[in-house]
């Protein structure tokens, strides 16, 4: 399991949003430490309820940038966003089922979700917004 903490090669430039990938990058560690101290499964119910106020958020602010400034790639990068948000949504009702063995699925989904997402689609409107003016 990889251990993530904040890097600047994660800034997309835009403070705001920065500060949202902190936070989850902070959720990430979290559910990482109660792992390695096998309580993962006694913290992720919490984190998942975090995580899922965390999208709304987050999610609601690059789409409002983007419709702002007129990110021309705006549609496939929501269409990213709500179906990571009903995969959040999916996971969190997995585990309020009591299906097992999802600690670790979570922790994947979220590394891949700061491998894939943040840098490789968000970093795609760093460029864009950074000749707005935005950066």
């Amino acid at each position: 399991m990889a251990v993530f903490a904040w890097s600047e090669k994660y800034s997309v430039g835009v403070g705001e949003i920065d500060d949202q990938h902190k936070q989850l990058i902070a959720l990430i560690e979290r559910l990482n430490g109660a792992m390695r101290l096998g309580q993962g499964k006694q913290v992720l119910g919490g984190i998942l309820s975090e995580l899922v106020k965390y999208v709304g958020t987050h999610f609601a602010t690059e789409e409002r940038l983007m419709k702002t400034y007129g990110y021309p790639e705006y549609e496939q990068h929501r269409d990213k966003h709500q179906k990571m948000t009903q995969r959040v949504l999916d996971i969190q009702d997995e585990f309020e089922t009591n299906r097992t063995n999802i600690t670790l699925d979570v922790m994947k989904y979220l590394e891949n979700w700061v491998d894939k997402h943040i840098l490789g689609t968000d970093m795609r409107y760093s460029s864009f917004f950074s000749q707005k003016g935005l950066i």
